[in-house]
């Protein structure tokens, strides 16, 4: 249903306008409100699609990779298991238990870190786990009781009876560990962001300075009249304030990123530590038989001389019973593909592109506003007032720039809450990620609150596009202040008014025609 109007005035209507131009006009307060609605809607749609692009690349990347590393977990499970079916047979079988458990608690570790598995104890509780379980195995001809395995199990570092790949593979899984979902969870932070910033409302001041950027032109019956671009910038600066202001922690969290995304790549790579870990822990096995003589000479020298068993009938030698089984070597060219469809090397240089694509992306919105066919190119522009050049500075981004912003009163004293506290959050995340560079999480006092994050976090945007129905990237509303009304004096003769009349009669027809839509 169309809005019908009432023909145009040639004399200011009864009821001031609060925002364009006094005068001649095409407008009525009730149509300045209407349009004010609709130039929120249409500075609102470039910023919106931006962040939903962005939001949605990062919610995908974040799937991608925590699938990839899941994935892996499972595969290296897998692995395992068919590979010492084969080699150990029934004694890997009757002892499968002990290697569920490690990798349930390596998945435990990735999803929720230290608040969930204290990675140092389990690793070391698997291995003195798996030394009393092969050491019982290689003396079948003795019986042990449970305070002999205790002694066993407090001397394992000593003994080191499986050399020094614990050791080494204990490092290369905290490093790799914490990398990896050091990294997931900034991934998943970056929708987070967006979703938090998108419940900012536009302030009134705000609103009021689109309107008469925006409609103000068609109201004086200059349909075709384009906003001036520094005007523009002005306009959206003083709007996105808050915004801008995210700019340097959202940059120094990128970086961080970037720089773990590296890390990845290199010494922490979850996928080269976790692919060959069936091997490694094989290596270990044999290390133990081919040194068991040796070990449990060691054993019985610190914990005493262990009784014969009275169950032991066969004649079977010592070395008959233990693992007699070889393992297959390993390729490290022999990479495997997974839930993601391609190696970490690949996802990695693929996800660093895009955080380097995201840089400065706030204080740039302004510009994303403000360009192609919104805005008209050198003086024959819409200025606020009239068609001329645009003369005041263009300000700088940010809340404490605005202060001398010429089109938009910001208050300048009252920062937004929810950009506060993101900016606080993405510092927090920043620190995360540089202690994870360094192989350090710091993390642990967090995870408990999100220990579901592999599975829940970062749910920013779960398709393409994402709700674009709600207020998008704008100040929190300040108390409502008395518009500025810019008067539109006319001078010289009445006859030059008279003609000035028609002509503006005219102009206005045709501007309410194109109005029409946008009113109803």
């Amino acid at each position: 249903m169309l809005v019908t109007f009432p023909p145009p005035a040639a004399t200011p209507p009864e009821a001031p306008l609060k925002v364009c131009p006094q005068g001649f006009t095409c407008c009525t307060l009730e149509m300045e409100e209407k349009l004010s609605q609709q130039s929120h809607s249409e500075i609102k749609a470039p910023v919106s699609t931006s962040s939903t692009t962005l939001q949605t690349s990062f919610k995908q990347r974040h799937d991608h990779f925590d699938n990839f590393f899941r994935e892996l977990l499972k595969n290296a499970e897998l692995s395992l298991h068919n590979m010492f079916v084969r080699t150990y047979g029934m004694m890997y079988v009757q002892n499968a238990e002990l290697f569920k458990n490690f990798f349930e608690a390596l998945t435990r570790y990735y999803v929720s870190g230290g608040a969930a598995v204290n990675l140092d104890s389990m690793l070391s509780d698997f291995w003195a786990d798996l030394l009393e379980r092969m050491f019982r195995l290689v003396n079948v001809q003795y019986e042990f009781d449970d305070a002999y395995m205790e002694c066993v199990s407090r001397h394992t570092e000593q003994l080191q009876p499986f050399g020094d790949l614990p050791r080494k593979l204990g490092i290369q899984l905290k490093r790799s560990f914490i990398a990896a979902r050091t990294f997931v969870r900034g991934l998943a932070l970056m929708p987070e962001v967006f979703n938090k910033v998108s419940t900012v409302s536009a302030s009134p001041s705000c609103v009021r300075a689109a309107m008469k950027m925006l409609y103000c032109p068609y109201c004086s019956g200059q349909v075709a009249l384009k906003p001036c671009e520094n005007y523009c910038l002005n306009v959206m600066r003083g709007c996105l304030a808050n915004q801008a202001d995210l700019d340097t922690e959202w940059n120094n969290f990128l970086d961080a990123m970037i720089g773990l995304a590296e890390r990845l790549e290199g010494p922490f790579n979850f996928e080269s530590v976790m692919d060959p870990i069936d091997v490694k822990i094989s290596e270990a096995i044999m290390n133990m038989q081919e040194n068991s003589m040796q070990v449990s000479q060691k054993v019985f020298q610190g914990c005493g001389q262990p009784k014969p068993s009275m169950a032991f009938r066969s004649r079977r030698s010592v070395k008959e019973t233990g693992f007699t089984g070889r393992f297959r070597p390993y390729s490290p060219d022999a990479r495997p593909t997974t839930a993601a469809g391609t190696s970490l090397d690949r996802l990695t240089n693929d996800v660093r592109k895009k955080l380097k694509q995201a840089k400065k992306f706030w204080s740039t919105l302004p510009e994303t506003v403000c360009e192609g066919e919104r805005i008209a190119p050198g003086d024959d522009c819409w200025n606020g007032t009239a068609k001329s050049r645009y003369e005041s500075v263009v300000i700088g981004n940010g809340l404490a720039n605005q202060v001398s912003n010429p089109d938009v009163d910001v208050d300048i004293t009252k920062p937004d809450i929810v950009i506060r506290s993101q900016i606080a959050v993405l510092k927090e995340m920043t620190s995360w990620l540089k202690a994870a560079h360094s192989g350090n999480d710091i993390s642990i006092d967090n995870d408990e609150d999100s220990s579901g994050e592999g599975e829940e976090s970062g749910s920013g945007c779960d398709s393409a596009p994402c709700e674009t129905d709600r207020d998008i990237y704008f100040s929190t509303p300040p108390p409502p202040v008395q518009p500025k009304v810019n008067q539109v004096h006319s001078s010289g003769s009445s006859a030059g008014v008279a003609s000035r009349g028609s002509a503006a009669l005219a102009l206005c027809g045709l501007a309410l025609a194109l109005l029409a839509p946008h009113l109803r």
